[in-house]
């Protein structure tokens, strides 16, 4: 069965009045957005906060961050209006390799334009404008989201009053794109991946299982997998740590496509926010919005010196760390801590009205 997907059944979607023109020069004709918000946009309009979130996440922001949403914690509907979306090139409800084209009537597959985080975050600015958000009390994200909160920050710095960039460097890391790299030639080697795509109703389950199974190691650590698995066996054989891989892989398959795995991770290769900026100090050097960067002491995709050269070269960043065995993943697990991070900068740091902020656009 092909992993065409919905999202949760409180989504809904827009369609973009307008064709979407890539960074790379192609154009496409219709875009349709998946989101769902919480709260309300109050009458001034200064209480929007965007979430944005990671490679196979969704818009069902409440599923994959619950720690963060509710009354009394960092996104409170109470308070914030808060937006979160499907990214373009996703397989939860926003266009994507799963969608139709409107030119050929065909699901797109892998002849799915590729795309930047630039792109992801134009189709974000152009649904806040249907939305009517002129600007957002915050922006935040971790991993893939991160790469946006920080091109958020970048591209529209006039709309954006604080940011929060959670597990991400500067830009994608040629040891994050090698094993991106690894984890699509798993996909193109299944016997069902034929000439760059494959049959909707035989998506290569085997080489995407394996995919996920090589992310899953990589968003983990070493000491978590000692004490949490050690060299214990499961009861049908072969090792506990085996079968946790394993589990994972088929669950992932039932969840997500094959096209879209491939079409996202060359998203996060593109991530480099000194591109056409003048290098990546430069970039950073134009913030002028307070930012926020959380690391994990234990991630080996997005290293500790690698937020550490974020809130270095941004003026006036913080920097607090998650301390923790889940490795990359800990944004998704150590949620009570990074609630309280969150919640402790959004108090102190986040201007709460336009007539308190003002931005410098990044030098040419």
């Amino acid at each position: 069965m092909s992993a065409v997907l919905a999202p949760d059944a409180e989504a809904q979607f827009l369609t973009l009045p307008a064709p979407v023109e890539l960074e790379g020069g192609e154009t496409l004709p219709q875009v349709t957005v998946a989101y769902r918000t919480w709260g309300r946009l109050d009458p001034a309009g200064d209480n929007a906060v965007l979430v944005c979130h990671a490679l196979t996440g969704s818009a069902d922001l409440e599923q994959w961050w619950p720690g963060l949403l509710g009354a009394g914690r960092a996104l409170d509907p109470a308070r914030d209006f808060i937006v979160c979306s499907n990214v373009l090139g996703g397989c939860y409800g926003s266009t994507g390799p799963t969608s139709l084209s409107p030119r050929s009537g065909r699901r797109y597959g892998a002849r799915f334009p590729a795309v930047t985080v630039r792109d992801l975050v134009q189709v974000q600015a152009a649904l806040l404008d249907e939305l009517g958000v002129a600007d957002l009390a915050l922006v935040l994200g971790g991993s893939l989201g991160g790469m946006q909160a920080l091109e958020w920050a970048a591209l529209h710095p006039q709309r954006v009053r604080a940011a929060a960039a959670i597990s991400v460097g500067a830009r994608q890391s040629p040891w994050c794109i090698a094993l991106s790299e690894a984890q699509r030639r798993s996909i193109y080697a299944d016997a069902r991946w034929r000439d760059g795509g494959y049959d909707p109703a035989e998506p290569p389950a085997a080489g995407l299982a394996a995919a996920r199974m090589a992310a899953m190691v990589s968003y983990r650590h070493w000491e978590e997998f000692d004490a949490r698995f050690g060299r214990e066996t499961a009861p049908g054989g072969g090792f506990q740590v085996e079968s946790w891989l394993k589990h994972h892989g088929e669950k992932f398959v039932a969840r997500f496509d094959a096209n879209s795995y491939v079409t996202l991770t060359r998203v996060m290769d593109s991530h480099d926010l000194g591109r056409d900026r003048g290098g990546i100090s430069r970039a950073l050097a134009a913030f002028r919005m307070p930012l926020l960067v959380v690391g994990s002491t234990s991630d080996v995709l997005y290293t500790p010196d690698e937020q550490r050269e974020l809130a270095w070269h941004v003026p006036g960043a913080e920097l607090a760390w998650l301390e923790s065995p889940h490795g990359h993943d800990a944004f998704l697990i150590e949620t009570e801590r990074l609630n309280t991070v969150l919640s402790d900068f959004r108090r102190r740091r986040q201007p709460a009205a336009r007539s308190q902020w003002s931005f410098h656009p990044c030098p040419a």
